[in-house]
Formats: C-alpha cells, sequence, structure tokens
C-alpha cells in the first residue's frame, strides 16, 4: 500500500538534470565547508596561474561561497524555477549541454576579462625585470624605488596574486538559462521584488543584461562579483540557441 504526499508529488514534478543540479550544487557546497581545499582545487584559477587545471572550467560552476546558503540558494531557485521549464522544452540532455557550454561560456569570457585587466600589470612586472625601474609596478604594490627587489622576489610575488585569482559559482549558467528562457518564453510575464507591474521575460533578459555590462564597465571594486561572466553565459547561450534554431531543434519555439 502506498501513500500519496504531495511533498512527493512535487518532488517527482521536477524533471531529472535540473534535479540533479541543484542536488549536486548543494552536497558540494557542503563538502566545501567540511574541506575548504575542494574550492581551491575545482574553482577556476586565472590560466597561467600554478593552480589552473584542466577540470576548473567544469568544475567550478558546481562550486559556491561558503559564506553563507544565499549564493547557493538563489542560484538553484534559479534554476528550478527557469531552468524546468527549458528542459520540459529541450529534454534532459539538451539542457544538459546548455548549461554545461554557458557555464564554460562564463569561465571563458571570464578569463578574457582577467586577461586584458592583468595586461599593465604584467608589463609592469616585466619592465621592471628588464630595466630595475619601479614605474607604474608602484600602483599595485607598495615598492621602495631605493631597495633593490631581487626578479626573483618580485615574480614569487606576481604568481602569488595569480594563484589567489578565483571564480565559483553557477551564476554564469544561470544567466544562460535567463536568456533562453526570455528567448524560448519571451512574453511571459514575471514578478520582481518591489515592481508591482509584471514584466514581460524578453525585458527581464535585455534589463539584467544592460545592468551587467554596466557593472563590468564600471568595474565597481569591492562587489566581488563576474559581471563579465554572466554576460558570457548569456553569450554562449544566444548563440547556441540560434544554432539550434537554424537547425530546427527545440520544437521552434523561439523568439525572433
Amino acid at each position: 500500500m502506498s501513500v500519496y504526499t504531495p511533498r512527493d508529488s512535487f518532488w517527482s514534478s521536477i524533471p531529472p538534470v535540473t534535479k540533479n543540479l541543484i542536488i549536486i550544487n548543494f552536497l558540494l557546497w557542503l563538502a566545501a565547508i567540511l574541506f575548504p581545499g575542494i574550492q581551491d582545487f575545482l574553482g577556476l584559477h586565472y590560466f597561467k596561474s600554478d593552480k589552473f587545471n584542466l577540470l576548473q572550467p567544469v568544475t567550478y560552476m558546481f562550486l559556491h561561497s561558503t559564506r553563507g546558503i544565499g549564493h547557493v540558494f538563489f542560484n538553484m531557485f534559479a534554476v528550478f524555477m527557469f531552468g524546468r521549464l527549458l528542459e520540459q522544452v529541450w529534454g534532459p540532455k539538451r539542457f544538459l549541454l546548455f548549461y554545461l557550454v554557458t557555464g564554460v561560456g562564463a569561465g571563458i569570457i571570464q578569463q578574457i576579462t582577467w586577461y586584458i585587466d592583468l595586461i599593465p600589470f604584467m608589463q609592469a612586472v616585466d619592465n621592471y625585470i628588464i630595466t630595475g625601474e619601479v614605474g607604474i609596478l608602484g600602483k599595485y604594490w607598495n615598492i621602495d624605488p631605493s631597495i633593490p627587489y631581487s626578479a626573483e622576489m618580485v615574480l614569487r610575488s606576481r604568481d602569488a596574486l595569480l594563484d589567489v585569482m578565483l571564480t565559483i559559482g553557477a551564476s554564469g549558467a544561470v544567466f544562460g538559462i535567463l536568456l533562453g528562457f526570455g528567448m524560448l518564453f519571451p512574453n511571459a510575464p514575471l514578478y520582481i521584488m518591489f515592481i508591482p507591474v509584471p514584466i514581460k521575460a524578453k525585458y527581464m533578459v535585455i534589463g539584467y543584461g544592460v545592468i551587467e555590462l554596466f557593472a563590468g564597465v564600471a568595474n565597481f571594486s569591492g562587489d566581488n562579483v563576474a559581471h563579465f561572466a554572466h554576460l558570457g553565459g548569456m553569450i554562449f547561450g544566444y548563440f547556441m540557441i540560434r544554432f539550434w534554431k537554424k537547425k530546427g531543434i527545440g520544437h521552434g519555439i523561439y523568439m525572433g
């Protein structure tokens, strides 16, 4: 004899990939609390760092901040709210591919952002090694020009800085999901906190994209958010969906 419960019905109604993504992310969040070294090994480091490895472009998106539950909770809430609908349209395999591609794409854009941001710093280090002149290196480190720092010391300091650059989180894939939802269901009404009227999904997606672009260009110091990575998830998601549309994949449900 079986007993029906609403909870069983709710849990079983969640598509398999969406459900397993949520479970895996929460399990790895708990694992990172118990074993903090996981984030350093599986989080996304800058590609020129000694700590970078080829697993990280995939594994970083399954890790979240352990300073509270908010980071993982809100990302997984978005996966549940929007991802399950995409999975119902595309099927589990295609949805998982979309999730991974947008997450990896976000990581690629983050690497490019780091590379561009580091150009002046890396040039300053190279200039110091060659000429011994502090120049703009003083912007990054409190260097006394009267003290002859060895090239080895400067290079060690450079490498230490590269090693602490780290990105974690599913936000890039989540922004890809939001983009996908906006393209598949452009006129779906969405309610946003503090806004008393519903907003069409396509306008919400555009709004989020503009906000992330502005925040990334403004380069707000200390907000600790990879804004360009979020845009990267949306960009990779957009081109992936356009490709599928051209190939007639996905039941033909797309914003024009």
